[in-house]
């Protein structure tokens, strides 16, 4: 059993913008959004969407602009 820390919103958003910004790795984004209270996520990838939760089912939901990639 472990002690699960409170949902802080704010901490999870400083975890994904250091990630998304490159300045981690994936274990330290897994460790710093446990930091802040995530017990799961779920992706959507039709919507686009990535949901994140607490152990009291707090979240918070990050949504990812469409990628196109064309060929060359």
């Amino acid at each position: 059993m472990a002690d699960v820390p409170r949902f802080d919103r704010e901490a999870l958003i400083v975890a994904l913008r250091t990630d998304q910004a490159g300045k981690s790795t994936f274990p330290e984004f897994l460790l710093a959004t446990w930091q802040a209270g995530v017990t799961r996520y779920e992706v959507d990838f039709t919507a686009r969407t990535c949901t994140y939760y607490g152990a009291r089912d707090e979240n918070y939901l990050e949504k990812y602009p469409e990628v196109r990639i064309e060929a060359a």
